[in-house]
């Protein structure tokens, strides 16, 4: 990335993303901090590099790319991009997540959230629905992209191999499809509970261009997701495996299977925080 102001900002934006994520898990004592932390420089690249066609001021603008968010546990850094960018207010979101009757439910939900394009959480469907997604575009002549978001432990899922399946013998090049690749589920990890490897090579006999990448690096994620829009929409789909670690960003989260769904205590909220401030 030539742009050195871009990249800063980028990763400015990926740790606000996990402040505020943190902020909303830690006021409900409810949450999933670990895969949230995880995806905070995907997000980030998305909606404030320039890649996602979107429009807070009009959030059905016909004209927009498309993300569906599969892992829809990691409903906290979603909202906190969003919120980032305009859609709702961030002290809202902090201040109502998880409660009963509020807008901003542990699982995204698109009939309350504006910017949120499916309901998601129930895991392994998100890559069906993001199929369907490019098709209408296809069918419709919009020149939309669809970006879709995947957790790696739902690759266990049968579902999400029947859409893969699909996906490449309907063509979908206007499809990319990205997967934290944390390696870690409730679990335990993911090569324990049921082994993915060699998933690049399970991608690829599916009929996938596969393209593998740090997921914390703004300069890498920038180069594949622009490249990504510029393909032939009626080529193959593409996947990105983005290498991640789970609870990024903070020390004692990192690589910790128990930050799956845990929320932290206040005190640990601002320790957190302070190792997110360096």
């Amino acid at each position: 990335m030539k742009d050195t102001q871009l990249k800063t900002n980028l990763e400015q934006k990926a740790q606000e993303i996990r402040k505020w994520a943190l902020k909303a898990i830690t006021k409900a004592q409810s949450g999933h901090p670990g895969g949230s932390l995880s995806i905070a420089e995907i997000l980030s690249v998305l909606y404030f590099g320039d890649i996602l066609k979107h429009n807070p001021q009009n959030p059905k603008d016909p004209n927009r790319d498309h993300l569906i968010v599969s892992k829809g546990h990691s409903s906290p850094a979603v909202y906190a991009a969003l919120g980032l960018a305009e859609y709702f207010s961030l002290e809202d979101f902090v201040n109502t997540f998880r409660q009963t009757g509020t807008l901003f439910q542990g699982h995204i939900d698109s009939t309350r959230v504006s910017g949120i394009e499916m309901s998601t959480g129930s895991l392994g469907q998100g890559q069906s629905m993001a199929n369907g997604f490019a098709l209408a575009a296809r069918q419709l002549k919009k020149n939309s992209h669809i970006f879709c978001l995947l957790s790696d432990g739902e690759l266990q899922e049968g579902q999400s191999w029947e859409a893969l399946m699909a996906a490449s013998h309907f063509k979908l090049g206007n499809l990319t499809s990205i997967i934290d690749r944390n390696r870690l589920q409730l679990d335990g990890t993911t090569e324990q509970t049921m082994a993915l490897e060699p998933l690049a090579d399970k991608l690829i006999a599916f009929g996938w261009q596969v393209q593998e990448l740090d997921g914390h690096s703004v300069s890498e994620l920038h180069a594949h997701l622009a490249a990504a829009k510029l393909r032939d929409p009626q080529s193959k789909p593409l996947m990105l495996i983005a290498h991640t670690v789970k609870g990024k960003g903070v020390s004692f989260m990192e690589n910790q299977v128990k930050w799956h769904g845990v929320a932290p205590k206040p005190e640990e909220l601002a320790l957190a925080l302070a190792e997110l401030q360096r």
